[in-house]
């Protein structure tokens, strides 16, 4: 196996993780905008599309699932939303290892174009989907094309000390972050323009403003992204590095790193660990993200407008403790900030359960950013450890394919717990599986330097 170095030339190597947050932020503020559209959307497809037309379909399968848990109709809207997010997550999981493992052998730039160019063509299909079909099918090529992220992971590694690599993954948090910070507000700005205009296509205007943020992105990385895994480094062959294809597609395998080739059996045991533990984590976690919208809604009667507040909120607290803090841990304390962090979720699931009045639910909300923010770039940071040079695009693609797993059907199950268990239930049940994560994690063995 191949350990890492420190680089020669530090300053070109903090310049690139620059502009791959850079490129992130762009990309992440085009694919939010979406998220405060997505009502109005749906309303658009319910009018628009034809009788036997694919919206339709789907809208009697959700009613399916609706009358299944107990779902109340208005929420109809929001189990079809939070299909799609569970269809695109899917797909990322898919992409996320293909990508980390192609680019191992053909380099970052060009993987990495090919995904941007990627994620422009669905805003492009976007623009035109005059039919949910064709929104459908925008959204599958865009879920298809997000192996940037895994990528954007695997350029921090290569750039990135064992030392220095906190904080890069960091900036990855710092991107996502402000992203979901900024990118909705502009999706809501549009959706309020499009109620005061009587265009029939208004999806059009915001779907442009997407594309062009896309194509800038492309730009800005043909121009300023210089490669980062020289060839002397890479993977020898495709079949090298995607020797086992079943491994990217193969769930048990995904799990056992299959695809990482030449680790020591104790490195391989602690990676398999740490892919679990982030798996279990985000599964969880991406379900109290989902039912939280319902909690609001029911217990607290949250306008939209109050709940992207307080979605506003959670994303600039976890902007500043990652820019502010978590990207200035060293790398020995790591592993205690992300041991932390996953203890941290317990308590903030334990007080959203017993939610009764506000306080409470913002100190349980509080706790849940404030996680989120240690836990993520934390577990990614100690898992770009392992594998040699040439594998880390694949190391990191099978991670985040984890994760996209996790976010795809998190929200499903915890959606059915909620309708049938009820919110406290729910909740009590999340808290209490979320300890295992917090005890596999102080007991695993990290990579030392």
């Amino acid at each position: 196996m191949i350990n890492r170095t420190p680089k020669k030339n530090e300053k070109g190597d903090s310049f690139m993780l620059y502009i791959i947050f850079i490129s992130l932020l762009i990309d992440l503020l085009a694919f939010t905008m979406i998220l405060p559209l997505l009502p109005s959307l749906m309303d658009y497809y319910r009018k628009n599309d034809p009788p036997n037309g694919l919206y339709n379909y789907f809208l009697n399968c959700i009613n399916r699932f609706q009358q299944f848990v107990g779902a109340p109709d208005h929420y109809s809207s929001v189990l079809f939303g939070g299909s799609l997010g569970s269809l695109f997550s899917f797909l990322q999981f898919v992409i996320s290892p293909l990508a980390g493992g192609l680019s191992d052998v053909y380099g970052r730039k060009p993987i990495l174009l090919i995904s941007l160019a990627g994620i422009a063509l669905s805003y492009a299909l976007w623009a035109i989907s005059f039919n949910f079909s064709m929104f459908v099918i925008a959204r599958i090529v865009g879920g298809l094309s997000k192996g940037n992220v895994s990528l954007s992971m695997a350029v921090i590694t290569d750039v990135s000390t064992s030392k220095s690599r906190a904080a890069g993954m960091a900036l990855v948090g710092i991107a996502f972050s402000v992203g979901f910070v900024a990118g909705p507000v502009i999706g809501a700005l549009f959706s309020k323009w499009a109620s005061s205009q009587s265009h029939t296509n208004w999806f059009i205007f915001p779907a442009s403003f997407a594309l062009l943020l896309a194509l800038a992105d492309v730009i800005f990385v043909v121009l300023c992204f210089k490669e980062t895994l020289p060839k002397e480094k890479r993977a020898k062959s495709i079949a090298e590095s995607l020797s086992q294809a079943s491994a990217y597609i193969n769930v048990l395998s995904l799990f056992n790193f299959s695809a990482v080739n030449n680790l020591q059996e104790s490195d391989r045991k602690s990676l398999k660990r740490l892919g679990i533990i982030y798996f279990t984590y985000l599964f969880l976690y991406s379900g109290l993200e989902f039912t939280l919208t319902f909690v609001t809604h029911h217990l607290f009667e949250f306008t939209p407008m109050k709940q992207g507040a307080m979605f506003f909120w959670i994303g600039l607290t976890m902007a500043l403790l990652q820019a502010g803090w978590v990207r200035k841990i060293k790398y020995d304390r790591v592993k205690s900030v992300a041991t932390l962090g996953l203890l941290l979720i317990v308590p903030s699931y334990i007080c959203v359960a017993f939610a009764r009045f506000e306080l409470m639910l913002y100190i349980g909300v509080f706790l849940f950013a404030v996680s989120t923010s240690m836990v993520v770039p934390c577990l990614t940071t100690l898992a770009s450890n392992f594998g040699g040079t040439e594998q880390k695009g694949t190391v990191m693609g099978v991670f985040r394919a984890l994760g996209a797993l996790a976010r795809a059907f998190g929200p499903i199950i915890a959606s059915i717990a909620y309708w049938s268990l009820g919110s406290t239930t729910t909740y009590l049940i999340g808290a209490t599986a979320l300890i295992w994560p917090w005890f596999a994690l102080k007991q695993t063995k990290v990579k030392q330097f």
